[in-house]
């Protein structure tokens, strides 16, 4: 299964629509959403302005559509978890699976740490905060006591947390992202053998 996906996002990455995303976000990182123009993407991309506005006509169609494409894995991950049962095995698979979702869309989620004015203020931050919830919903066990309740909540923050504030720290980026998962799947451990 790993060579067909990573097959498709090679495929993918190689289209126009993807490039424009990956070039824009490029872009939004070095100079900020609100000074990168559409024209600048263009030239980066070196096509015509009429050729980028074949995909997208403004930059918060792109960064939707980038919202959208990065994270439908967790999307579908809110959907499979809305039908595993409230166990701990469940919680910790989420808690797998939420973090390679989360590696895949780093670069979303840096333009969406640094440019937090702008997220508000675009569609993607409802949408955001809409699947935050339902992860909520799935990971939380409404009976628990308050304190695993916090525990279950802090494992998908400690998720968040891990891609910024281990950036600055030398190691393996692979091993990074394992060390942040070991504590956030403890978390949930914890809290499902306290309640």
């Amino acid at each position: 299964m790993g060579d067909t996906m990573d097959g498709s996002k090679q495929q993918r990455r190689g289209n126009t629509r993807q490039r424009i995303q990956d070039v824009a976000l490029e872009l939004f990182a070095e100079q900020g959403y609100e000074k990168t123009s559409l024209r600048e993407i263009a030239e980066r991309l070196d096509v015509t302005k009429a050729a980028l506005y074949y995909h997208f006509k403004t930059k918060e169609e792109i960064i939707v559509s980038l919202f959208e494409d990065l994270t439908r894995p967790i999307n579908e991950l809110i959907e499979w978890g809305r039908e595993q049962p409230h166990s701990l095995e469940t919680k910790q698979e989420l808690v797998r699976r939420y973090s390679r979702a989360l590696a895949g869309a780093a670069p979303l989620f840096r333009f969406m740490q640094e440019n937090q004015a702008t997220v508000r203020e675009l569609s993607i931050g409802e949408s955001f905060k809409n699947r935050m919830l339902g992860m909520r919903d799935i990971i939380v066990d409404p009976d628990a006591d308050l304190v695993a309740q916090v525990r279950c909540v802090s494992a998908l923050f400690t998720l968040h947390a891990g891609m910024f504030v281990m950036q600055d720290i030398e190691a393996d980026p692979e091993e990074k992202r394992e060390a942040v998962l070991q504590v956030a799947i403890d978390l949930v451990t914890q809290a499902h053998q306290g309640s």
